[in-house]
C-alpha cells in the first residue's frame, strides 16, 4: 500500500534537503536570504530532473495528454488535483514514465508542453540540464563555504558568475514564457483562480526567487566574499 503520494514525496524531499542544509551550514549563515535560496535551489533542482524527464517522455506525454483532455474537459483542476495526490510507492519514486504525468497534466492549460517544437518546451528541457550544476555551487557557498577556499579559481568569482547568469536564464525564461502565454491567449477557456494558481503563482517562482539570487550573487562580486549569506 502506498503511504505516499506527488505532493507528500514533493514536501518531503524539500523537508529533507532544507534540514539537512540547516543542520550542517555554519550557524552564521541562517538567514533569511539563504534559507530563501536554499528552498528554491532545492525546489528547482526536483523541477529540473522533471524537466530533462519532459524531454525524454515528450511522446508518451503527448498520448496522455490527449486522454487527460478527453476525459477532464472543462474539468482541468481536476485533473491537477488527481496528479498531486497519486499514489506512489517506494520504486514509482523514481520512475520518470510515472513523473512525466506532470507535464501532460500541464498541458491541459497549456498544450506548448506537449509540443516538442514549442518555446516552453524548449527553455523547461534546457534548465532542466543546465541548472542544476551552477545551483548546486551555490548551495556549497551557504553551507560548505570553506571547502570552495581549496579550488584553483576565485571561490566568488566562480559563485558569483555561475549564481548570476543561471538566475538570469531562469527570471529571463519564465517571463518570455509569460509573455509567449498570453500572446497566444492560452488562458482562454479556463477560470480566472486556476490561471492565477496553477500558471500565474507556479512560475512567479522562476521569477521572485531568482531575483533574491540575482541580487546575492552581485553583492558577491561586488564584496569578493559570502558575507551575503551571513548575519
Amino acid at each position: 500500500m502506498a503511504i505516499l503520494n506527488v505532493a507528500k514525496a514533493m514536501g518531503l524531499w524539500l523537508l529533507i534537503t532544507m534540514t539537512a542544509s540547516i543542520y550542517l551550514m555554519p550557524s552564521k549563515n541562517i538567514t533569511a536570504t539563504s534559507l530563501s535560496i536554499l528552498f528554491f535551489n532545492y525546489l528547482n533542482l526536483l523541477i529540473s530532473l522533471c524537466e530533462q524527464v519532459l524531454g525524454r517522455h515528450i511522446t508518451l506525454i503527448k498520448a496522455d495528454y490527449l486522454e487527460l483532455k478527453e476525459k477532464y474537459k472543462g474539468k482541468e483542476f481536476a485533473a491537477c488535483i488527481a496528479f498531486l495526490t497519486m499514489p506512489l510507492n517506494a520504486s514509482e519514486v523514481f520512475d520518470g514514465r510515472l513523473w512525466s504525468k506532470m507535464w501532460s497534466t500541464y498541458s491541459l492549460y497549456d498544450p506548448s508542453y506537449q509540443n516538442h517544437e514549442s518555446f516552453g518546451f524548449f527553455i523547461d528541457v534546457g534548465n532542466g540540464w543546465t541548472t542544476i550544476i551552477p545551483t548546486s555551487i551555490v548551495n556549497c557557498a551557504i553551507i560548505f563555504p570553506r571547502a570552495l577556499s581549496t579550488l584553483s579559481v576565485e571561490p566568488s568569482l566562480l559563485v558569483g558568475c555561475s549564481g548570476l547568469c543561471t538566475y538570469w536564464q531562469m527570471m529571463y525564461g519564465a517571463l518570455i514564457y509569460y509573455l509567449s502565454y498570453f500572446f497566444n491567449k492560452r488562458y482562454q477557456g479556463k477560470s480566472n483562480v486556476e490561471i492565477a494558481g496553477f500558471v500565474g503563482f507556479s512560475n512567479s517562482l522562476w521569477v521572485i526567487f531568482p531575483m533574491v539570487g540575482i541580487s546575492a550573487c552581485v553583492q558577491i562580486l561586488a564584496d569578493k566574499n559570502f558575507d551575503v549569506f551571513s548575519i
